[in-house]
């Protein structure tokens, strides 16, 4: 696969300015999780965005303006060692042709993957059971917080209400007993046909997308991907089984019809932002 070659030239003064607002985006988003690595302190919620995401903080501050574009007077700046980038005299520019050369299997992967998702009708059903079907009937659990209705009652809202996740990565994290519970059966193999918008892993993930086309991607949609997982984070985890007053969250009860309004609402928006992000990630591609 190879994209088209434009050239947008960008002289020095204009992509300084950007780089520099895309540092500060990224420390201000950042801040904390720097602050809390320094203490070696843990947080049930953000930190799966620097652990599951493996991608440091220092990274996401790395600004690249994407494929197609040629800044000028860039040759002598750390960008021009970076990989994936070439020098032109005095300037320098995102490599396309060599990157897409070298990951053509994984840029089609990701283009089919997210068009095919994008064109799919949203389902709001699963009302973020994913979460508790990953502790039902187990007593260990991957997260410091407690449950905040016990394990019996955890257990017994998973056995009353329908389990439908479609995404493979949540559900390889189901215990024994709640794999069976799944309506679907999301595998890696059948992960393009499953996936859809309203899932909110599939949102989650197009920030590990994005992470893939490494420096075709515009600094600002990396930041915008980043911030879609991160708000997404947050309601997947108030709507989990875990008691988090501890660090401020207050539960998304799904397991009253209140919750589940909620959980829907809220779902809906974040379908609407990972759809722009899928149309603009795509539209890098074409």
């Amino acid at each position: 696969m190879q994209l088209t070659e434009q050239t947008l030239v960008v002289e020095s003064t204009a992509w300084r300015d950007l780089e520099q607002a895309h540092e500060a985006r990224a420390d201000a988003l950042t801040r904390e999780r720097r602050e809390r690595a320094a203490t070696g302190q843990k947080h049930p919620v953000d930190d799966f965005l620097f652990t599951y995401y493996p991608f440091r903080p220092g990274l996401l501050r790395r600004w690249h303006p994407g494929a197609g574009v040629l800044l000028q007077g860039a040759a002598d700046f750390p960008r021009a060692g970076w990989k994936w980038y070439r020098t032109e005299a005095d300037d320098s520019r995102v490599d396309a042709v060599a990157f897409c050369e070298k990951n053509e299997r994984v840029i089609h992967f990701i283009k089919s993957l997210l068009t095919a998702t994008r064109q799919r009708p949203a389902h709001f059903g699963c009302f973020g059971l994913h979460e508790w079907a990953m502790v039902y009937r187990q007593g260990e659990h991957r997260h410091m917080a407690p449950l905040r209705l016990g394990q019996a009652v955890t257990d017994a809202v998973v056995d009353i209400n329908r389990i439908g996740c479609s995404h493979f990565d949540a559900f390889r994290f189901f215990t024994p007993a709640a794999t069976g519970l799944n309506q679907l059966r999301p595998t890696r193999e059948n992960q393009p046909v499953l996936e859809q918008p309203g899932c909110l892993h599939a949102g989650m993930d197009i920030y590990k997308w994005v992470i893939k086309l490494g420096p075709l991607v515009p600094g600002e949609v990396l930041l915008d991907s980043f911030e879609l997982a991160r708000d997404i984070r947050q309601l997947d985890m108030e709507a989990s089984p875990y008691d988090l007053a501890d660090w401020g969250y207050a539960p998304v009860a799904v397991e009253t019809a209140a919750g589940k309004a909620e959980y829907v609402r809220r779902q809906r928006g974040f379908t609407e932002r990972s759809n722009i992000l899928r149309d603009r990630v795509v539209g890098l591609l074409a």
